[in-house]
């Protein structure tokens, strides 16, 4: 219970929480921008 309120309460857990959630977001686009990628790759191998 104590690491959850130094997660919420202190600066560095602030930090550590909008970094965990950056690299999440992160992921997401990369994940989103690469499916878009291979789906004009395999449409145009396709021709």
């Amino acid at each position: 219970m104590k690491a959850l309120q130094d997660l919420f309460s202190t600066d560095y857990g602030l930090m550590s929480v909008v970094v965990i959630a950056a690299m999440i977001a992160g992921l997401g686009y990369a994940y989103v921008v690469l499916r878009k990628k291979m789906a004009e790759a395999e449409r145009s191998a396709q021709k």
